[in-house]
């Protein structure tokens, strides 16, 4: 006898552990997906009754041996595009700072690097974890960034009223 799609069935849930749900998704005769009336999880039909091992898979492909795969060739980078300049110290990473290809730069989080590439607000910069994008200041270190502006003056009451009371008087002909 075959159970209906809405029927309550036994099986395991892997998420709570209870044995009570209800059947959603059949494929022929088989029950492939089950929700569990305990906690709502939605997972495919495991019988409780059935022995370790024996579940059934159905292959959608033939039993033809698969094809080897090809290994994934990862590029890995050992030594920087540019040589390090040593003749300078190495300089702590401050975002504030702006740096030069070739500088050997020291990373909180990432070791000493030397920096590759400098672009504008950015540097490219090797550590031996890989490559990685950091930022440093965009203008010449002299002032020419953005800088905080002046607050608005108010002119005093007296220094208001003063102006106001020389229109008030009559003009001297």
């Amino acid at each position: 006898m075959s159970v209906p799609t809405g029927a309550d069935i036994e099986a395991l849930c892997s998420k709570c552990g209870d044995v009570w749900h209800v059947v959603v998704a059949k494929v022929g005769e088989d029950i492939v997906r089950v929700i569990c009336k305990e906690c709502g999880a939605q997972h495919r039909y495991r019988n409780p009754k059935a022995p370790k091992g024996t579940t059934r898979r159905a292959s959608s492909t033939t039993s033809a041996p698969r094809a080897a795969r090809e290994p994934r060739v990862v590029q890995r980078f050992d030594t920087p595009a540019v040589q390090a300049d040593l003749s300078k110290a190495v300089r702590t990473y401050k975002a504030s700072e702006r740096f030069v290809v070739g500088e050997r730069v020291e990373h909180p989080t990432f070791g000493q690097g030397v920096v590759e590439v400098i672009e504008p607000g950015k540097m490219t910069v090797f550590f031996a974890v890989g490559r990685k994008m950091l930022v440093q200041a965009k203008g010449d270190g002299g002032g020419g960034g953005l800088s905080r502006p002046r607050p608005f003056e108010h002119p005093s009451a007296a220094a208001a009223a003063a102006p106001a009371a020389k229109a008030a008087e009559p003009a001297d002909d």
